[in-house]
């Protein structure tokens, strides 16, 4: 069997990938998307990979990548649609909630008029968010309404893609915690607690501390929902604890990051990811 692996950054995970792919007996071989160039009139890469694995950091070359390869006839993991609808905050959120999904409370709005206007109605504090992006960053929490209009005026000047579209949505009053679930197939077989005691943002890139996550029925059960609605085979599920709702699903990362995962329960991704996904393609 031979894997490939589309990369723009050789991270930790990606680097594991392929140790253990080659400890498993597989041929690994590697794409780096700024090399990587494919003329419209000529489809073919000098590559025969039977699969390719997503791992570019850059949500743009994720998506593009997946879906060039795709043309190419090569199965992705993760393919372009999931990606869409996984890394664009708005297509998450609002596909989930059509589902019945529990999500956290959210609007869009068009115009920093309306913005203000609706977040009075859905009540201070309020998160801003991204429309894409990761890691915490550009997220931001207004406890009035001079803080938000703050952060709407700086987002309009940024050099974000969707600066003209505000995500808006309630602040969940969780614990200083929330959880990452790792979807695999169709199996949850591992996830972490998410713990910052000095930020509200509970991403590690941002402090919080990874600690073993005991996956309940009720969460394993929310989670392969999730994975149903949105598509894809290798899956990373943000979910926050409500004491009154209960779990509500905050994000899905189409090309999650594992190595604090794999560090505090001694679970190897790379390989159950690799093997599930060989038993796949033979299928």
């Amino acid at each position: 069997m031979k894997i490939g692996i589309l990369y723009d950054m050789p991270r930790w995970e990606e680097k594991n990938l392929i140790e253990e792919g080659k400890k498993l007996g597989y041929q690994v071989t590697t794409i780096y998307s700024k090399d990587f160039v494919l003329f419209s009139n000529e489809f073919n890469i000098e590559n025969d990979a039977s699969l390719f694995i997503q791992r570019n950091v850059s949500h743009n070359r994720a998506l593009i990548t997946s879906f060039l390869v795709e043309q190419l006839g090569y199965p992705v993991i993760n393919d372009h649609m999931t990606l869409i609808r996984c890394e664009n905050k708005i297509f998450t959120t609002y596909i989930l909630a059509k589902h019945n999904i529990p999500t956290p409370k959210t609007f869009i709005a068009f115009d920093k008029a309306n913005a203000m206007e609706y977040s009075k109605k859905l009540g201070y504090p309020v998160v801003i968010k991204p429309v894409e992006g990761s890691w915490g960053r550009m997220v931001a929490k207004a406890d009035n309404l001079d803080v938000l209009y703050s952060y709407l005026e700086y987002q309009e000047f940024s050099t974000q893609k969707y600066k003209d579209i505000y995500y808006i949505q309630e602040f969940v009053n969780k614990p200083n915690r929330d959880i990452r679930i790792f979807v695999i197939g169709d199996e949850t077989p591992v996830g972490i607690y998410r713990v910052n005691e000095n930020n509200w943002r509970t991403n590690t890139a941002l402090g919080a501390k990874a600690y073993p996550l005991k996956i309940d029925e009720e969460l394993k059960e929310l989670a392969l929902k999730v994975k149903d609605i949105i598509g894809g085979f290798f899956l990373g599920i943000d979910i926050f604890e409500d004491k009154d709702r209960g779990y509500l699903v905050d994000e899905v990362n189409g090309v999650p990051e594992y190595k604090n995962t794999v560090r505090v329960n001694n679970f190897n991704i790379s390989k159950f990811l690799l093997e599930k996904v060989v038993e796949w393609v033979k299928k």
